[in-house]
């Protein structure tokens, strides 16, 4: 299950950082080596904070500030920015294009099928049938991804279905809403993994 502990504020896209200024920075911040005219400052693309060469030679794509040409960044921001070129390069495509599931909205009885999709602008979930239902991402509380295939020998789990926890702007009320895969279970599952990467990469840079 993910869950928040707060407001999280939902965007794939980062504000670029405000740089440390260079009069204020006169040591690598990573190895404390000293600037002079040889060890010259480097400024991470990502953190805008100041390294030597040694400490800040990595040069990744940053897509979600838009550079999708390799920048350079410190050791530890170059990790985190790798894991979300993978992200940009293959779980959005995959939330976009949207996938097919039996949905129940709240105390309903009835199950509907649609198809959920991540909304360009990354800011909702659009489920679309015969009615059409949208949730917000920034107002979800929890998010619960369903599995099977589990066995006591330890067979392999997939992702089956999702429950999530939203909070409906104008309301007091937490509303819950229900996916379980339709027919096309193995399309459904790769949607469900890349939403569960989504939720993680987005939990994980709440701070950023």
């Amino acid at each position: 299950m993910v869950r928040r502990t707060g407001p999280l504020a939902v965007r794939f896209r980062l504000d670029e950082p405000q740089w440390v200024p260079d009069k204020e920075c006169h040591r690598c911040m990573q190895c404390d080596t000293k600037f002079d005219f040889i060890t010259r400052k480097h400024h991470c693309r990502r953190c805008g904070r100041c390294f030597c060469d040694k400490c800040c030679c990595k040069k990744v794509a940053l897509p979600r500030m838009c550079f999708v040409d390799p920048v350079r960044q410190c050791g530890e921001c170059s990790l985190i920015s790798q894991k979300e070129v993978e992200f940009y390069d293959k779980q959005l495509k995959v939330l976009t294009a949207g996938s097919t599931f039996v949905v129940i909205v709240g105390s309903s009885e009835k199950p509907e099928t649609m198809m959920c999709r991540l909304s360009n602008n990354h800011r909702y979930l659009f489920l679309d049938g015969d009615s059409h239902f949208e949730v917000e991402l920034s107002r979800i509380s929890t998010m619960q991804v369903l599995t099977e295939g589990s066995s006591p020998g330890g067979g392999v789990l997939r992702a089956a279905g999702m429950l999530l926890q939203h909070q409906p702007p104008g309301s007091q009320e937490v509303l819950q809403v229900r996916l379980d895969a339709d027919d096309d279970k193995r399309t459904a599952s790769t949607w469900l993994s890349a939403m569960h990467k989504a939720a993680k990469l987005l939990y994980e840079s709440r701070d950023q």
